[in-house]
């Protein structure tokens, strides 16, 4: 491999960082030039915030070399955002100019990067009280308040809304044309496409390192799509919705789910295709994902019951017959269940309040058996809080909620898995006992066997595991009772992609079966996977239907040009709302004339064209300028 370009503000070379016996980053090159965005993909656990605190001089390496300039030439946003939560808006932003010694004629400087991220009007609220999304935005800003000549952005945009995320990559991306060198680690591939250079980690090694066009091309001739079956492809497959995506670059591939198809490749397919080739060999060969086994219906005896059973007894559910799926519909004994044909989770006029903010306001809401539906909705859109309302874990203000034919209730919780975004497992206990508690509380012994990466991770305290083991423990502890109504909030936050196809097919085996299905994500290529979609906005169901039916005839205009950092800062600097498709820009038709004149007023070459809207951009415009009220309180996530 070249070394770096000794011209660019920012490179390291052969770059190693050892933890004791751990090697976080395993001789790594990468070069990152000025006016544009290098990104760094890889799960948790994959290398790319010791990368990031490598750069930003607050890790040393243990061997190799590092190039960058002066301290106060560098931006930096940490996985925790950096934000002071007991300081304003404003103080924030007055303590990082006077750090940087830019306190003097700031204030303008301040005032445009508030209005650029939504945060304008903000200035005196407490950043502890911001939404988890409004923070992040807020660290964008103190890292560019100094304009410096190197933006390190660790994941500054997971777990972060389209809207959110779609105005951080405005500001990131005016950074960069503006002359900035951009590293950003982030596991979003839409986010990655639209970067000039792209580095692959995965256990601390760089398994790829070129341009988006470049890694696609390695995959080009090699995928196939097939329909999804209950038997896997032998090849490397993964789900994708409801088909299988198969990676055979010597021809068409034998299947039992029905015939296959070409596909044109993308770049998630590159990144997993990468991930799949360097999996090490796994150890037991003989263990079985969760969502495979038959379920183990056997509950606890009465003579010894664990403490949580003791809370209320709750009829058990009926064992099933022998070898029946997970999730089979005749497993309950509960009175009044809803049958096959009828809603798992019905809520009707669902209205709730906190003191004069309402969070959730008339929304109605219903969940089949074998259904996935994806709730959608910016950051305190009322999400979460909807979900706590099914379940049980909060009260309406008003409105009906039918869980499993009868109000929520302790029984009914037997019968629904839920993954919140916190993931609900105890960091100091280890994989083994978490589930063994799980089970217990529902008066299930534990699964036999488990997926081969959990298995040996049994000892392991949970604190310790990366935060994509961590998620399929969730999984695994959710799914162990054999539920009929499986919630999952945000569930593939923060991994990787093969991690993350992963969870999926563990989701789509079990809506299979007949499990229904409500999930939130922020990934608009994650829901596109989900068989119906719920937007809220404003605590309101803003649309829902079909992926097809959100787009409908919905129409973007697509602009090709050679410098897209040029026309990106020309177009925004008209005030016109442009986005990025991968490396192309999109503005809404409507803008199409304007922007081409706008275009040609700065000498830049471009054609415009129409083409669909994308799910993301039907999502913005449904739900951009519906930010909350700078004098209304800020709805919180789930801890």
């Amino acid at each position: 491999m070249s070394t770096p370009d000794p011209s660019h503000p920012c490179a390291v070379d052969g770059l190693t960082v050892r933890y004791g016996r751990h090697m976080a980053l395993q001789d790594v090159t990468l070069a990152v030039p000025s006016g544009a965005i290098t990104a760094v993909v890889g799960g948790d656990g994959a290398g790319k915030t010791t990368l990031s605190r490598t750069v930003a001089g607050l890790v040393r390496p243990s061997a190799g070399e590092v190039r960058r300039p002066d301290r106060r030439d560098l931006g930096f946003i940490s996985g925790t955002t950096g934000v002071y939560r007991d300081l304003t808006v404003a103080e924030n932003l007055d303590f990082a100019a006077r750090a940087y010694g830019a306190a003097t004629g700031s204030s303008g400087r301040r005032d445009e990067l508030l209005e650029r991220i939504g945060l304008a009007g903000f200035e005196g609220r407490l950043a502890g009280d911001l939404s988890g999304g409004m923070r992040q935005k807020l660290a964008v800003a103190l890292a560019l308040l100094h304009q410096p000549r190197v933006l390190i952005l660790d994941e500054a945009t997971t777990g972060v809304d389209p809207v959110s995320r779609a105005e951080l990559w405005r500001t990131v991306s005016g950074a960069a044309a503006d002359g900035a060198a951009v590293l950003m680690a982030t596991t979003y591939l839409d986010e990655a496409e639209r970067a000039g250079w792209i580095c692959l980690l995965d256990r601390g090694r760089m398994l790829l390192s070129a341009p988006p066009a470049e890694i696609v091309a390695t995959v080009r001739d090699g995928i196939y799509v097939a329909p999804a079956g209950d038997t896997a492809p032998a090849q490397p497959a993964w789900r994708s919705g409801t088909t299988w995506r198969i990676w055979s670059p010597d021809g068409p591939p034998p299947c039992p789910a029905g015939r296959v198809t070409p596909a044109a490749a993308d770049l998630t397919d590159a990144v997993i295709v990468a991930m799949l080739r360097a999996e090490p060999v796994p150890t037991d060969k003989d263990a079985l994902p969760i969502t495979h086994l038959p379920p183990i219906a056997t509950t606890i005896e009465d003579d010894d019951p664990p403490a949580a059973s003791r809370l209320e007894k709750a009829p058990s559910p009926a064992p099933p017959d022998a070898g029946s799926a997970v999730g089979g519909a005749t497993r309950t004994s509960i009175p009044g269940t809803a049958r096959d044909d009828d809603s798992l989770v019905v809520g009707r006029g669902l209205v709730r309040r906190f003191g004069s903010f309402t969070a959730v306001d008339h929304v109605d809401i219903a969940v089949c058996p074998g259904e996935v539906v994806g709730l959608l909705g910016a950051n305190g859109a009322g999400k979460t809080t909807l979900i706590r309302l099914l379940l049980g874990l909060l009260l309406p203000t008003a409105g009906e909620i039918s869980l499993l034919g009868l109000p929520p209730s302790r029984a009914t919780r037997r019968q629904t898995g839920y993954v919140p975004q916190g993931l609900g497992l105890w960091d100091d206990l280890t994989v083994t006992e978490n589930l063994l508690f799980a089970t217990a509380a529902f008066g299930v012994r534990p699964p036999a066997a488990l997926d081969p990466d959990l298995s040996a991770a049994g000892d392991t305290l949970v604190r310790d595991l990366p935060l994509g083991l961590r998620r399929r423990l969730a999984f695994a502890a959710a799914l162990a009772h054999t539920p009929r109504l499986l919630v999952l909030d945000e569930p593939t936050s923060g991994v990787d992609p093969l991690a993350r196809a992963r969870l999926w097919e563990t989701v789509r085996t079990a809506a299979t079966t007949g499990v229904g299905v409500l999930v939130t994500t922020h990934y608009m290529a994650e829901a596109s996977q989900c068989d119906r979609l719920i937007i809220m906005a404003g605590g309101r169901i803003a649309l829902s239907g079909t992926v097809s039916d959100l787009v409908g005839s919905r129409t973007a205009a697509e602009i090709d040009c050679g410098d897209w950092s040029a026309a990106f800062a020309a177009l925004d600097g008209a005030g016109l709302p442009v986005s990025l498709n991968g490396r192309r820009l999109r503005v809404p038709v409507a803008a199409a004339t304007i922007a081409e004149k706008t275009l040609a007023d700065h000498g830049l070459a471009a054609r415009l064209h129409r083409v669909p809207a994308s799910l993301e951009e039907v999502f913005v415009e449904i739900t951009a300028g519906r930010h909350p009220d700078p004098d209304s309180p800020i709805e919180e996530t789930a801890p």
